[in-house]
């Protein structure tokens, strides 16, 4: 099984990489070091889905951001996006998402895009022994005044057991959503901004003191004060190392005495933890005052 895993993660990490140009089942054969018909059957087994409704929807999503960012004609993106015309396009983004690509662009409103993840970190994984000591990186910030548009779970009070009360999907539609801090986060909460019968951990996206937009369905708003945090970030890691690339960073903030460059911890504001992304490291932030 763990073959069959790492050629369907090696599939999915050659279309990532390629989206923008003409991905065959024959170019997806060959990363996967199966035959075409073999890997089309793992993939469809463990991805639940063709490899050909993956790629589409991943660039429909990839479209759907540049509706929003930028100043595009519908006929370009439906072209760069791979559709012979631009009813196709509509019609195919209106299936996806529920909306029309025009409408979009002109007022954006919170849309589930398609954001997968790796086969080879879907599942929890229990951190290993650290092989090697690596440096944790420390920057005093400053947040601003804002709104977080959040999404409550039940009982969650870390990611996988979020996930399984909310659902994965959450977070397509938060990233569809502009962000002051260029990305959504994940907070957990202080009691004073926990409902009764909710949970610690939510994920959510930061907006101005002024955000007139849509809210989602099932969604709440908090507003958070102006804020310093201590900002963690380890080292980049290989992407299936992400549980030992966190451990790492939660080791270091245990040890980690804010006084020593004046501040004690914040329990009246949020943590922070953002996407582990490898290229970068994990990132978290934690709430301080000044003493």
């Amino acid at each position: 099984m763990d073959a069959q895993v790492e050629a369907v993660q090696r599939m999915q990490d050659y279309i990532a990489m390629h989206l923008d140009t003409n991905i065959t089942l024959a170019d997806l054969a060959n990363v996967s070091q199966y035959s075409p018909w073999y890997s089309y059957r793992l993939f469809v087994n463990l991805l639940h889905m063709t490899p050909a409704v993956y790629i589409r929807r991943l660039r429909l999503s990839k479209s759907a951001l540049r509706l929003r960012d930028e100043k595009v004609k519908i006929i370009d993106v439906a072209f760069d996006t791979g559709y012979e015309s631009v009813d196709g396009y509509q019609r195919a983004f209106y299936k996806e998402f529920g909306c029309n690509p025009y409408e979009y662009s002109v007022c954006p409103t919170p849309i589930y895009l398609f954001k997968p993840y790796g086969i080879k970190y879907a599942q929890k994984k229990e951190s290993e022994e650290m092989s090697e000591v690596k440096s944790v990186f420390l920057q005093v910030v400053e947040k601003p005044e804002r709104k977080v548009i959040i999404k409550r779970g039940k009982e969650a009070t870390e990611y996988f057991k979020y996930c399984e009360e909310v659902g994965c999907d959450v977070w397509g539609l938060l990233c569809s959503m502009k962000a002051i801090s260029g990305e959504p986060v994940c907070l957990w909460l202080p009691k004073n901004y926990i409902k009764a019968g909710t949970s610690e951990y939510v994920q959510g996206v930061e907006v101005a003191t002024d955000y007139s937009g849509e809210i989602p369905d099932g969604f709440d708003v908090i507003e958070l004060p102006k804020c310093k945090y201590i900002m963690f970030q380890g080292e980049p890691f290989e992407e299936e190392n992400f549980g030992e690339a966190i451990q790492q960073v939660w080791d270091a903030i245990k040890k980690y005495n804010p006084q020593s460059i004046g501040y004690a911890w914040d329990d009246s504001n949020p943590r922070i933890q953002l996407e582990p992304i490898g290229t970068r490291g994990y990132i978290e932030l934690h709430p301080v005052k000044s003493i």
